[in-house]
């Protein structure tokens, strides 16, 4: 079973809302709790000082007083309610000191000069009032807790709608980004938000560049259709000049070149369609690179296992993409050229500049050869190579090795 991603949004706002109930119920509960603690200290403020009263009138007619209140000179008082008595206000008839002694001694005290330079003084046990207080903050936590336990898994389950049609989106940026151009979000229901006009968008994002790159497939394919006829009339009119003519050389080989460049074109157009199915069948891998790379006519070694076990794949098409491959590694890299085949991978590498830096973070990209230093070229092998990876569901990586030089990695396993 999956653990839950702390970092997925359906958690964040459940954490967002958790916070926000705790910051609310924070401030209720200290307003709750200094509106308790004032209200408890009037009551016992109310209680002593009714019973100070009560007291002062027997002391005045009897000069006696119950055992429950005091008569002290002022230096007997206890220090802070001397303070207190001290810093009353004039006409206020009476001072208190809230004395706290946690946990069990809580006690609210008063004091009131009488004549005879006396202070009568009582106190009041406010042990009730604070276990009331405690008993009320425990209320408020628990409460607290009770409703987080409740309005988290809510929260997180309001939440799963959007991340429905959020994860559905993702998917679909991913089967775009995988070639599936006819994917689409679509509409989100009756929901009219932030969501919906992304997907909207994306949609039409998505139309647009399907609608682009039909264009851009449609010219690459018609511009090679059209130029089919012409270069096989100029073929056949270059084959009937004189062999020993330097310039009829040159044009027999630019016809070649040429007629190499339109056949480039349609195979991509035709990967580009998505028109290419792999045929597979077993194939003794070694020998089948060693015998491309020998008919290349290129000095390439070729290091092979004997005895491997045959790969399930197109043959035609693992040929295309080596012979590519090897036809780069000499034109834009340098000798030697090794070929490496390990089980259903085949690895391509020269001893030249290495491939440019955006070869490496792009990719392949068609008419582009990446930098002055790996020579001149259309661009279009690498892409080939490329795509007709991606028809057999193989992999092909491109790196520069350590001690120098290119190195691309055909990796055939499924």
């Amino acid at each position: 079973m999956a653990l839950p991603n702390p970092r997925a949004l359906r958690w964040k706002i459940a954490a967002l809302t958790a916070a926000a109930c705790c910051a609310v119920a924070a401030v209720i509960g200290v307003l709750v709790h200094r509106s308790m603690a004032d209200r408890s200290e009037r009551t016992g403020t109310e209680r002593v000082v009714a019973r100070l009263g009560a007291v002062e009138r027997e002391y005045t007619l009897t000069g006696k007083t119950p055992l429950d209140v005091q008569v002290l000179r002022p230096e007997q008082l206890d220090p802070p309610l001397a303070r207190a008595l001290a810093d009353k206000e004039p006409e206020a008839p009476y001072a208190t000191w809230y004395d706290r002694k946690p946990p069990n001694s809580f006690w609210l005290w008063a004091a009131r000069p009488v004549p005879g330079d006396r202070v009568l003084v009582a106190r009041t046990d406010m042990s009730f009032e604070v276990r009331a207080l405690q008993l009320l903050d425990r209320s408020i936590v628990k409460a607290v807790l009770a409703a987080l336990a409740v309005v988290v898994p809510l929260a997180a389950l309001a939440t799963e709608p959007v991340n429905r049609r959020l994860r559905r989106g993702a998917r679909t940026a991913r089967a775009i980004a995988d070639g599936d151009l006819d994917a689409r979000i679509g509409p989100g229901g009756r929901a009219r938000d932030e969501i919906s006009e992304m997907s909207a968008a994306m949609d039409e994002m998505a139309g647009a560049l399907q609608r682009k790159l039909e264009r851009e497939r449609r010219f690459t394919a018609d511009v090679a259709h059209e130029l089919r006829t012409p270069l096989m009339g100029l073929t056949t009119a270059a084959g009937l000049l004189p062999e020993d003519d330097e310039a009829a050389a040159l044009v027999r080989d630019r016809a070649r070149a040429l007629s190499a460049l339109v056949e480039d074109l349609l195979e991509v157009s035709r990967l580009d369609a998505g028109a290419e199915r792999a045929r597979t069948d077993p194939v003794p891998l070694g020998e089948l690179v060693a015998d491309v790379v020998r008919r290349t006519g290129t000095d390439t070694r070729v290091a092979a296992a004997e005895e491997a076990e045959p790969v399930e794949t197109d043959p035609r098409r693992v040929e295309r993409i080596v012979v590519n491959l090897v036809t780069n590694a000499h034109r834009h890299g340098a000798a030697p050229v090794h070929v490496t085949v390990e089980g259903a991978r085949i690895v391509v590498r020269d001893h030249g500049p290495g491939f440019p830096a955006g070869l490496l973070a792009e990719g392949p990209q068609r008419f582009r050869t990446g930098s002055a230093e790996r020579g001149r070229g259309h661009g279009l092998g690498l892409t080939i190579a490329l795509g007709q990876a991606e028809v057999l569901g193989a992999r092909l990586t491109f790196a520069n090795a350590p001690d120098g030089g290119a190195e691309a990695t055909l990796d055939l396993t499924t």
